[in-house]
């Protein structure tokens, strides 16, 4: 199962780092643009009919990431500082990574916070949900879904535990400095996921040959 749904995803591992970190002041317009028009892309999907509404969004989401890229490109100037500065003391240096890991990710949260706020100002719960997959790739919605089609007796509380921690892993993966991390924070829960169906006794790798079969006997029919 873990190798069925995880080559569904493979598609999404070429996009490119979202966050141009350590930008020369020569490439910011270059990579304001970028932000720009990756918020724009997913706040076209939103069906916002009032086009200074949609400015205003797409500013939101494009700050957003700018915000990101801001805290990742100090992080890694400290860190850089960090390591410099202990190179001959692996335990200073360990020590002082670790504090200030916890201190991204409690920046990474706090701005969290305040842009769901923002979001929420300006649109209902389910266009919100739409820019968190925009975010992410779709991989929430696309990932679900496999699980669904692969495992036809899941119940009801399954799915409902399965799409939890879907979730969370999305909001995780919202802050993410980029795709590959984007995708490595899913796949850590699609781990777990694996792990609970498992012991639930489903036999993943037996699961997954049978929604092979069925989704060559329907490319076939058509």
């Amino acid at each position: 199962m873990k190798s069925s749904i995880l080559s569904l995803l493979l598609t999404f591992a070429g996009i490119t780092t979202i966050f141009a970190q350590n930008n020369a002041a020569g490439d910011k317009e270059a990579y304001t643009k970028m932000i720009t028009d990756r918020a724009a892309k997913i706040v076209a999907n939103l069906g916002i009919s009032d086009a200074k509404k949609t400015e205003k969004v797409t500013a939101i989401v494009r700050d957003q990431y700018s915000d990101l890229n801001d805290i990742y490109a100090a992080r890694d100037g400290r860190v850089k500082e960090i390591k410099e500065k202990n190179k001959d003391n692996k335990t200073e240096r360990d020590s002082a990574l670790a504090k200030d890991s916890r201190m991204v990710d409690a920046s990474l949260a706090k701005l969290h916070k305040k842009y769901i706020s923002k979001l929420s100002a300006q649109l209902t719960n389910e266009q919100v949900e739409l820019v968190k997959n925009g975010m992410t790739y779709n991989v929430l919605p696309i990932t679900y879904k496999a699980y669904q089609e692969e495992i036809l007796t899941l119940t009801d509380d399954q799915k409902k535990q399965i799409l939890t921690w879907l979730t969370e892993a999305r909001e995780h993966a919202m802050d993410a400095e980029s795709s590959d991390k984007k995708h490595a924070w899913f796949g850590k829960y699609k781990g777990r996921i694996n792990n609970y169906l498992s012991a639930a006794g489903y036999d993943l790798k037996k699961e997954g040959i049978e929604w092979e079969k069925r989704r060559k006997a329907k490319e076939q029919s058509n």
